[in-house]
């Protein structure tokens, strides 16, 4: 509890300099509302606007936790698949760069044409882009598995199903969760901007419309509050992939302890 404390009242301290200092800052020089709302300004619109904005949050949130778990199963099978096959890995792994290079808001249009508007296109949206680091880690920590035991799985006439589950995949995991927790705040970035091409008006719209249509009503406080619930978003998927992390590589160091 006392590390726990430790960690987290550095941030924290910082986080209220901050925004004591931007408090100041705007009141000392009269900033317009529209142009830079203060804290306590965006606080207040956020209490009001509250059960919209929760709204917006629940949408968001299973857009990309579905487009986060999307990612970690096609991610961890394709970096399986190619790293199991020198031949795959040089045909398909330049192609699935092309996900980290092409802009997501180029081909968000072409989830709404393929998949309509609405949850499923923004679950694709955040797949997309939160994929690549998954597969990539898998490929990595595939490649590293020990020579050495390879042959021993090899000696044993141990199928190529089995070395995966037994050797490889185990083997991958410290690689894999780093993957995913790049992933998870990934995946939050892609499910807002495939909501500003897919989302939808009304009572339920995710976050990303309420930015969009808080933008055009020059309601900048909105706009910030619905961006700050959107990190808490992030924040909480990374902060939960982090603890299931945490458990699978005690457990890995744990059983790797006792091999030894």
């Amino acid at each position: 509890m006392k590390r726990t404390l430790t960690t987290m009242l550095p941030p924290v301290l910082v986080l209220v300099a901050l925004l004591t200092a931007w408090q100041i800052g705007v009141q000392v020089w009269n900033l317009p509302r529209y142009l830079l709302p203060s804290p306590w300004l965006i606080l207040c619109s956020a209490w009001q606007e509250q059960s919209r904005l929760l709204a917006g949050m629940l949408q968001t949130a299973m857009a990309a936790v579905g487009g986060f778990g999307l990612a970690v199963f096609i991610g961890v099978v394709t970096g399986s698949l190619l790293g199991a096959s020198q031949r795959l890995q040089k045909g398909f792994y330049p192609i699935a760069l092309l996900l980290q290079m092409v802009p997501l808001v180029a081909i968000a249009p072409l989830l709404v044409i393929w998949l309509g508007y609405g949850l499923r296109s923004t679950m694709a949206a955040a797949c997309i882009v939160a994929i690549f680091p998954v597969l990539a880690s898998t490929l990595d920590g595939m490649r590293g598995t020990d020579p050495g035991l390879r042959e021993i799985f090899a000696i044993h006439h141990a199928g190529r199903l089995a070395r995966w589950w037994k050797l490889e995949l185990p083997g991958s995991l410290p690689s894999i969760v780093t993957g995913c927790r790049v992933a998870a705040g990934l995946a939050v970035i892609g499910a807002v901007v495939g909501e500003f091409v897919s989302g939808y008006a009304g009572d339920q719209a995710p976050l990303g419309i309420v930015i969009v249509s808080s933008m055009r009503e020059a309601r900048t406080d909105l706009v910030f509050a619905a961006v700050g619930l959107s990190a808490c978003v992030g924040f909480l998927l990374f902060g939960i992939v982090s603890g299931l992390g945490w458990l699978l590589l005690r457990r890995w160091h744990a059983s790797a302890v006792q091999e030894n």
